[in-house]
């Protein structure tokens, strides 16, 4: 993919347009069907459809491919067809239509799975079960903060692979009336925004975890600060996009990233299925 076409996608992935979610599954499902003869697009429509699954019965997620179509898919589909229809058969030329119609289709809506999470599940990081089994891991027990928790995925995988560790899970839930953060609660989440969970948790806590945070406010910035100023060492994790979808630019000019191989490793594994490039890091 050259510069140009990724740039244009990132866009559009960055406008979080709202998908239809009553046939975004059913459609992705007559695609399956259409394109059943190959295995390079069942594989992506498929992870989807199991990813979608599993939060539907109040799992985590797997982690997922890149959801883009190979670039030499047409080549596939146009050298298929012509292995099973002669060259004048009008079917092949019908059936190579129907393909070629899709294909944009299906792309568009492979693309949308992110807008797909956050309208239906008010999931905006990917929360899947292999980066929170490997947050669990790096928190080792100790006590954390979760701050703008949204529905509380992250703390609820924490809270399934620990029960004994002490995860207080905390948001402003002011996007109810926005979006379907805070809608779908999957664990209990205190009603504070993040500075006033900061001041209240402060002495309890030996880590805050923020997950994406919104690019149009400083909160992230101001949380940093009074975490900075702390007599205790608290450490923060953020889940996000450096200079890119998430945190305020006024965080990511100011903040200090912590090298850390642990986390380098966990990163190596946390690929994102879209082209939005989010990671963890730890902050200073």
């Amino acid at each position: 993919m050259n510069p140009k076409q990724r740039k244009r996608l990132k866009k559009v992935i960055k406008q979080h347009k709202q998908v239809k979610t009553n046939n975004y599954i059913s459609e992705l499902t007559h695609y399956r069907d259409l394109f059943d003869f190959f295995p390079a697009i069942k594989y992506l429509i498929n992870n989807v459809l199991e990813s979608n699954r599993l939060l539907q019965n109040g799992l985590l997620p797997q982690p997922l491919p890149k959801l883009l179509l190979p670039d030499n898919i047409q080549d596939t589909i146009f050298n298929a067809i012509q292995s099973k229809y002669a060259p004048d058969d009008p079917a092949g030329d019908q059936q190579w239509s129907l393909y070629v119609d899709a294909l944009p289709k299906l792309d568009r809506l492979l693309r949308n799975y992110r807008d797909y999470l956050e309208t239906t599940y008010g999931m905006w990081s990917y929360t899947n079960s292999l980066f929170v089994k490997q947050l669990s891991q790096l928190t080792d027990g100790q006590p954390v903060l979760e701050v703008m928790a949204g529905n509380g995925y992250i703390s609820k995988g924490l809270k399934n692979l620990n029960s004994q560790q002490i995860v207080i899970t905390t948001d402003s839930q002011a996007w109810t009336t926005e979006n379907e953060t805070g809608k779908h609660p999957v664990t209990t989440i205190e009603s504070l925004d993040a500075l006033s969970a900061f001041d209240k948790y402060e002495s309890q806590i030996k880590y805050v975890i923020m997950s994406w945070a919104p690019d149009k406010q400083t909160t992230d910035w101001e949380l940093l600060q009074k975490i900075r100023n702390s007599a205790r060492n608290i450490k923060l994790l953020v889940i996000g996009e450096q200079n890119g979808a998430t945190n305020s630019s006024a965080f990511w000019n100011n903040v200090e990233i912590i090298p850390n191989s642990t986390i380098d490793q966990i990163n190596t594994q946390f690929k994102s299925f879209d082209l939005i490039n989010e990671k963890l890091f730890e902050c200073a």
